[in-house]
């Protein structure tokens, strides 16, 4: 009971060790003081609440809002003391804003219970008491044995036990969780891959330890203990033994798992976890004016409260004829009166404070980041991809970005490999029609035939050892899997093919497309790999068939950068084919033509290419038999595998022979120059920040465009030293200043930034802010993330955007004031932890230029609008649209001895945020388009116009703020004015009292401010047309409706006929229109001179775009 208590409420228990011992098919130790560990059960819960924490934590949520906790605070105010106006005028817009926002958190959590059912309530077979039971994937524990079957997906994390196959293989797709499409294989340990029926599988003895759980889902740590016979075996398991919850079974029949990690402790379940919260300039623009209507709304009621009492100083105003004082109130103590007359203003002027606002924000940017998924110009065809909107909460910080960060390979390229080049032996090749020609000869030349051919008759006389060597090495050292034409191929037989099946209708699937584009290269060249068969590995030489035994794999890590595999060749003797970058290999060969393939491997990159190194080293039996002691030591190590592993690879890879380089071209996307050119008009630096060697990335960025021609390169690469890179950046920094060059850019490495920012950020930052363009080479992934918060914190604060396709962008992403994925080929990382994803980086363009620039002009239009219309209330009340609505009741004060009397009826007080004003602009901030998109993209420079959220700067809040006040002064006092002292507007000779004189003022206030939106409207549609004439329309229509009936609920009925006798009076009539244009002219003509005299670009795009339709 304790148990589900906790986990209603949200709380894990903790884990008591640091690894978790799990036994097959639940088997405990017989002996009693055995103590089971607690895990947990195999529901995935994606929701937030539950039936019975919906209530607490969301009001706790919506409550940790400042403004829905201020409105709190004032409703309750009202309820406690005296108050001039009704607790419904607070409480009914909080009641309003609360249950809305709960119904609609609630609605999308109850589709999340809903998919989380269909999951729990799976049907999944599990091997309990002897046999296959049928049971719902919910009722996964730990240590239960769960038979897969093809093409169905795990429930669970589980350990790899058996398959179909004698070698205890599987084949399985993870692109649900990486979106990497190609088949990766998966063992079992031989101990239980013979145990394929159920029976054998209920006799199995046998004890998984492994680490507690953690979300890197290429992690993980354990090993297996196996009894046979009283004696125990251990095996080492890694990332190739776990089969992950929500990958996919492929080409076999049937597995037998057992489930070590189960429901939320699933790494997939893990991966769920909230990133950190981003919040837009805007957002902070809004709080900051939040607190100062706040600072404001204090001032009014603490002077209030001081001119009441200055007021009542006299004796007559003290206690009038007709208001005579209670015992009660005589007794009472001035503090305490004092406190109450005080929060009885804030009560009063409460309005000045919009809770509406943050509603119509929430609504604006959940409907208003639909149009970027409907947009067609961001749908790529071919992939079928359209742009996806992760968080609706940045929308308009597209519009303000000054720094792009980007990745290179899959971003601003295809990731689509061509074999182009290579290096053997010293030599030069390039291939051509499936041969390898050397430099300088074409196909043609009568001496190209005697170099590497697919004809068999030519290798054998010529081809000499080391290229056949690193053809071999190519075809060997790699992950690739293969699929054939023939669905039973896999299944059966893999070398199948050798019995008369043509290796032709084989394809090759693989993680990295270098591997792929490589493996595919030697295929066409005569050396083709032909698929495994548990530890054997066999390849097509030239028409002859080779059997190799894999005896270890020495994974490819970020920072070894190279991949390693152990073989035993058909002769019996042992060698290491190792392959990565020039940087991790060549360090280590000690033969081989190392300078040439170095200057080899450099001008491949000045073309573009991508480059890897190939070598390998043969064993004597006496270092192999210490090679596979120390791997098999370090893989079974519990504790710090990972440090040990490193020892043993470093150990083995080195007195390495060099054999050749080769060089992989990667295609630029579509259309990549164009688009970082615009960004560059608009006054958007970009930086490529990127894991290639400098001459590769330089080649790049100079096809790109990122690079000028023209532009003076600078470089900071290679340094050694923190003084030495000190110096360089000086040095930099003088050339800068003293070169007349209109533009620089800087090329850095990866180990000089790490120099560069431990001790010289400030100089680093100064050179890098003075170059138009910099890029990043060499770089780790959590380099990538330190340069753009470097760049994020500087004084200036510009908004960041970092833009990628890989996992190893993803910590860039997350880090950017906003993140974008793209939808790649090196898996769905980025795009999941991204804020938007686009198919392309093409599209860059428009969702910045375009989208971004329509969502910033609407929400900072939607925010300083807001806080006009409550300003011209606020001065009988207080607030800006909320200083119109509340100023008026301020100067109100003045003229009922500070009475607290309300100028405005509660019911109009309510409904002047959630009806009367709402949806005008609301409108507004989905359609309004001061450019024609077309014209935004041709001039990319109208983006500087609103960059460093300038429409929401200090000068232009002060702006709307003053021109609440002024309008609300009118209102007032051309009310007041009109009316005057005994005055009689009424056919009859009757007088207008305070309620009618206050339904004036609030008529004349929503006329205005909802015209004032009509002014600020460029882009009309019919529905803007509707809600704008509409709202007027509804209010005099609800008007009549509320002031000619008599409400039996209503304990006054202050409003009865009020507004029938206000329109039947000519003057009212002469009033309303006087007032509203009074208001409206000046703003008016300011327009027309601005955009005369002083006209922004955008607002030349407007005429040309206008007089070029006519």
């Amino acid at each position: 009971m304790l148990r589900w208590i906790r986990q209603q409420l949200g709380f894990d228990p903790p884990h008591q060790s640091d690894t978790r011992t799990v036994y097959v098919a639940n088997r405990f130790p017989q002996h009693g003081h055995y103590i089971p560990q607690r895990f947990a059960d195999n529901r995935i819960i994606s929701s937030k609440y539950t039936v019975w924490n919906f209530v607490p934590k969301n009001l706790f949520e919506q409550f940790r809002r400042i403004a829905n906790f201020y409105f709190l605070i004032i409703f309750l105010v009202q309820l406690m003391i005296d108050t001039p106006t009704s607790p419904i005028t607070s409480g009914l817009p909080l009641f309003f804003v609360i249950t809305v926002t709960a119904i609609k958190q609630g609605y999308e959590d109850w589709l999340r219970h809903k998919a989380d059912n269909e999951v729990n309530g799976a049907p999944v077979f599990v091997v309990r008491s002897g046999s296959l039971v049928k049971t719902k994937s919910k009722n996964i524990r730990v240590g239960d044995i769960v038979r897969v079957a093809k093409d169905e997906t795990f429930p669970a994390d589980l350990v790899l036990l058996s398959s179909d196959r004698a070698d205890g293989t599987c084949h399985i797709t993870t692109a649900s969780l990486d979106g990497e499409t190609n088949l990766k294989t998966h063992f079992s340990v031989p101990e239980t891959s013979v145990c394929q029926s159920v029976s054998q599988l209920e006799a199995l003895q046998a004890v998984v330890e492994c680490q507690q759980p953690e979300a890197d889902l290429y992690r993980f740590v354990g090993r297996i203990t196996v009894t046979q016979h009283g004696e125990e075996i251990v095996r080492p398991l890694g990332p190739e033994n776990l089969l992950l919850r929500g990958a996919r079974l492929k080409n076999t029949k049937e597995i037998f798992g057992v489930a070590v990690y189960t429901g939320m402790e699933s790494k997939m379940a893990l991966n769920y976890k909230c990133k950190s919260q981003k919040r837009s300039a805007v957002e902070k623009s809004m709080n900051t004016f939040l607190i100062i209507y706040l600072v404001i709304l204090l001032f009014e009621a603490i002077l209030s409260t001081i001119l009441k009492y200055a007021w009542q100083a006299e004796e007559k105003w003290d206690e009038p004829f007709y208001n005579q004082k209670t015992e009660q109130e005589k007794n009472s103590s001035p503090i305490l009166k004092f406190i109450s007359d005080f929060l009885a203003f804030l009560v009063l002027y409460n309005f000045i404070i919009p809770i509406s606002l943050y509603v119509t924000v929430e609504m604006q940017k959940f409907l208003g980041s639909f149009f970027i998924g409907w947009d067609l110009d961001l749908y790529h065809e071919e992939s079928d991809q359209k742009a996806q909107v992760n968080t609706s909460d940045l929308n308009e910080e597209l519009g303000q970005v000054e720094y792009v960060f980007t990745d290179k390979t899959g971003t601003l390229t295809e990731n689509e490999m061509q074999f182009r080049e290579c290096s053997i032996n010293g030599i030069k090749y390039r291939e051509v029609n499936g041969k390898l020609i050397p430099e300088g000869m074409t196909e043609d030349s009568p001496d190209s035939s005697t170099f590497l051919s697919s004809n068999p008759l030519f290798y054998n006389i010529l081809l000499q050892f080391i290229e056949l060597l690193f053809l071999k090495a190519v075809s060997l050292c790699h992950t690739v899997q293969i699929s054939y034409d023939q669905p039973d191929c896999l299944v059966g037989d893999p070398f199948s093919h050798a019995n008369g099946f043509s290796s032709n209708n084989m394809e090759y699937y693989a993680s990295s497309p270098d591997e792929k584009a490589l493996v595919e290269a030697t295929k066409r060249i005569g050396v083709a790999f032909t698929g495994t068969s548990g530890d054997i590995v066999e390849i097509k030489s030239f028409g002859k068939f080779e059997k190799y035994k894999l005896l270890h794999v020495l994974e490819f890590d970020p920072n070894r950068r190279r991949m390693s595999v152990i073989l035993q060749t058909p002769s019996g003797g042992k060698v290491l084919f190792t392959k990565g970058a020039e940087s991790a290999i060549l360090p280590f060969a000690t033969s081989g033509e190392i300078e040439k393939t170095r200057l080899h491997v450099d001008e491949f990159a000045l073309k573009g290419l991508r480059t890897l190194v190939v070598a390998c080293r043969h064993f004597t039996p006496e270092e192999y038999i210490d090679v596979d002691k120390r791997l098999t030591a370090a893989r079974t190590a519990l504790q710090q595998r990972e440090e040990k592993l490193q020892e043993a690879f470093s150990y083995i890879e080195r007195d390495l022979q060099l054999l050749g380089a080769t060089g992989v071209e990667d295609k630029l996307q579509d259309k990549v120059q164009e688009t970082i050119e615009a960004l560059r008009l608009a006054g958007i630096k970009v930086w490529v920040l990127t894991g290639d060697k400098h001459e590769t990335a330089i080649s790049v960025s100079l096809s790109c465009g990122h690079f000028h021609r023209t532009m003076n390169i600078l470089e900071l690469l290679q340094q050694r030293s923190d003084n030495e890179c000190a110096e360089q950046l000086r040095r930099l920094a003088r050339r800068i200043k003293e070169d007349h060059v209109i533009q620089h850019g800087l090329v850095v490495d990866g180990a000089s930034l790490s120099l560069a920012l431990r001790e010289h950020e400030k100089l680093f930052m100064e050179v890098c802010k003075n170059c138009s363009a910099v890029l990043c080479c060499r770089m780790a992934p959590l380099q990538k993330a330190k340069v753009v918060r470097l760049l994020k914190t500087s004084p200036e604060k510009p908004i960041t955007l970092a833009i990628g396709d890989g996992a190893n962008d993803v910590s860039m992403i997350q880090e950017a004031h906003v993140g974008i994925g793209i939808m790649g080929k090196e898996g769905r990382q980025a795009v999941r932890n991204s804020d938007y994803a686009i198919a392309r980086f093409k599209f860059l363009a428009k969702l910045l230029l375009v989208h971004g620039h329509f969502y910033y002009i609407r929400i900072a239009t939607l925010v300083q609008y807001f806080f006009y219309k409550v300003n011209s209330v606020s001065t009988i009340c207080f607030n800006s649209i909320n200083v119109c609505f509340i100023t008026p009741q301020f100067l109100y004060q003045f003229f009922c001895l500070f009475s607290q009397q309300t100028l405005y009826d509660s019911v109009y007080l309510t409904l002047y945020n959630i009806c009367f004003t709402s949806l005008p602009i609301l409108v507004y901030s989905l359609f309004e388009q001061l450019v024609h998109p077309h014209v935004l993209q041709s001039k990319p420079a109208l983006y500087r116009d609103i960059s460093k959220n300038s429409l929401l700067s200090f000068g232009t809040f002060l702006y709307w703020t003053l021109l609440g006040f002024c309008h609300a002064f009118i209102f007032f006092f051309g009310s007041y004015i009109l009316m005057g002292e005994d005055t009689t507007l009424m056919g009859n000779g009757q007088m207008f009292g305070n309620w009618t004189f206050g339904t004036l003022v609030f008529t004349v206030m929503v006329i205005t401010v909802t015209l004032k939106l009509a002014l600020e409207t460029h882009f009309w549609t019919w529905m803007n047309h509707f809600v704008t004439w509409g709202s007027i329309a509804f209010y005099f229509i609800f008007s009549l409706f509320y002031g000619g009936i008599i409400w039996p609920f209503l304990h006054t009925q202050d409003m009865y006929f009020v507004f029938v006798q206000l329109l039947s009076s000519g003057s009212a009539w002469f009033a309303i229109i006087i007032i509203v244009i009074t208001c409206l002219f000046p703003d008016a003509m300011k327009k027309v001179m601005y955009r005369h005299l002083k006209p922004t670009s955008t607002q030349k795009s407007q005429v040309m775009r206008r007089e070029s339709k006519h």
